[in-house]
């Protein structure tokens, strides 16, 4: 296993020990490309190509390198068919928020108000012939923390595939995961899937071939204000936490889809989120709604493969 930190996470290659020879050395790199990334695109970074575009981007015509204006162009696409529930310009929210938290606050609705009227989609203009980007008045903030680290797996992978290497497993802070060839003798890699009630339990197993599975819920990431508990996964529309189910998790070609769907379905609850997957054939879901009183955990699932999925003898 290699690894690197980044985006404030452990991003694990893992390898079969009998690959090629080529294969430590394409491990490296991919994680080389991992840190470039970071310094592209971390909005903590205030030299970083993003967080220059956000300082400037609303008085000039702002030149964006093709692939993050690809990424970018990408996110706002996702934003259109998620009815907006994956915002990749909502940082003056996400910024609002941890200063209110730190402030041992909760936002005044007017401060809510704001910042989502800065977001607006409709002032983020893409010109992709010249390769730029402009705000047609000061507001929005990219922040790709929903999409950034499936993103940098894939960029990831493109190098392991380019050096030839078959069978492989990256993951960024185990939240997304993608994975090539099979593991051990199995048609895939097992990948566990941890009970969203009881985190240091596994639910069940996914053998997971050449795609990507990312998941999201609040189980790790939350505060309290007042006796209310408040998760880190905010609905760009209304700009209040969610918390409508226990976590989310999707498979899909790409690492980057898999990471801004986990968010987006999250946020969408159950019935829309399956709405939602209408314009996602390529996607499968796994959906933990909260269990109503005296019934077990039981998760809904959506074009995953049965025999791809084994669920813990122990649940």
């Amino acid at each position: 296993m290699l690894r690197t930190t980044a985006m404030a996470t452990d991003f694990d290659i893992l390898l079969n020990p009998d690959g090629p020879p080529q294969q430590l050395e394409a491990a490296s790199a991919a994680l080389d490309e991992v840190a470039r990334l970071e310094q592209q695109y971390s909005v903590y970074r205030s030299g970083s190509e993003l967080s220059q575009l956000n300082a400037l981007a609303h008085q000039v015509s702002f030149p964006v390198e093709p692939r993050l204006l690809a990424l970018l162009e990408q996110a706002l696409e996702l934003h259109r068919l998620t009815q907006g529930a994956f915002h990749p310009a909502v940082g003056r929210l996400i910024q609002l928020w941890r200063a209110a938290r730190k402030a041992e606050r909760l936002p005044a609705t007017e401060e809510l108000k704001t910042a989502i009227a800065d977001a607006a989609v409709e002032h983020i203009q893409v010109d992709r012939e010249n390769s730029t980007i402009h705000f047609s008045q000061p507001g929005p903030m990219f922040d790709l923390g929903a999409i950034g680290k499936g993103y940098a797996v894939d960029r990831a992978a493109e190098i392991l595939d380019a050096a030839g290497v078959e069978h492989w497993l990256i993951h960024g802070g185990k939240s997304s995961a993608l994975v090539r060839g099979g593991h051990a003798g199995h048609d895939g890699w097992p990948v566990a899937l941890q009970n969203p009630l009881l985190p240091d339990r596994p639910f069940g197993t996914l053998l997971l071939k050449d795609a990507a599975l990312s998941t999201s819920g609040t189980a790790v990431q939350w505060f309290r204000h007042n006796g209310q508990r408040y998760g880190h996964i905010l609905d760009p529309r209304s700009g209040w936490p969610v918390d409508a189910m226990l976590s989310v998790s999707v498979i899909a070609p790409q690492a980057a889809l898999s990471d801004a769907l986990s968010t987006a379905f999250f946020v969408l609850g159950v019935e829309n989120a399956l709405a939602c997957c209408d314009n996602f054939p390529e996607v499968g879901v796994i959906l933990f709604p909260y269990p109503a009183d005296g019934r077990t955990l039981q998760p809904i699932m959506r074009g995953i493969a049965a025999e791809r999925w084994f669920a813990a003898e122990s649940v």
